[in-house]
C-alpha cells in the first residue's frame, strides 16, 4: 500500500492543511480502533485498545486546539491588515 506524501503548501489561510490531514487520519484511526474493540471479547485486549482510543482522542483534541489557535491568529492579522487598508476613516 503506497502512502500519499503530505507536503506543506506554506500558504495556509485560517487553517493548516497538514494539521487538517493529521486530524482526518487520527479520526479514522479512532474509528478503526472502535470497530476493532466492538468485536473483541478478551477484557485485557479491550482495555488495551480502549486506552489507545483515549490517547488518540487526546491527540485529536490537541490538533483541534492548534487549528483554533491558527485560525484566531489569522483573524487577528486580518483585522490589523484591514485597519491599514480602511480608507473610510
Amino acid at each position: 500500500m503506497k502512502e500519499e506524501k503530505i507536503t506543506c503548501d506554506h500558504a495556509c489561510k485560517n487553517t493548516c492543511s497538514m494539521l487538517n490531514e493529521a486530524l482526518r487520519k487520527e479520526a479514522s484511526n479512532v474509528k478503526f480502533y472502535e470497530e476493532l474493540v466492538e468485536d473483541c471479547s478478551l477484557p485485557e485486549v479491550r482495555n488495551f485498545v480502549n486506552s489507545i482510543i483515549d490517547e488518540r482522542r487526546k491527540q485529536i483534541l490537541e490538533i483541534i486546539k492548534k487549528l483554533n489557535e491558527i485560525h484566531a491568529k489569522s483573524n487577528i492579522v486580518d483585522g490589523i491588515n484591514s485597519s491599514f487598508n480602511n480608507t473610510d476613516g
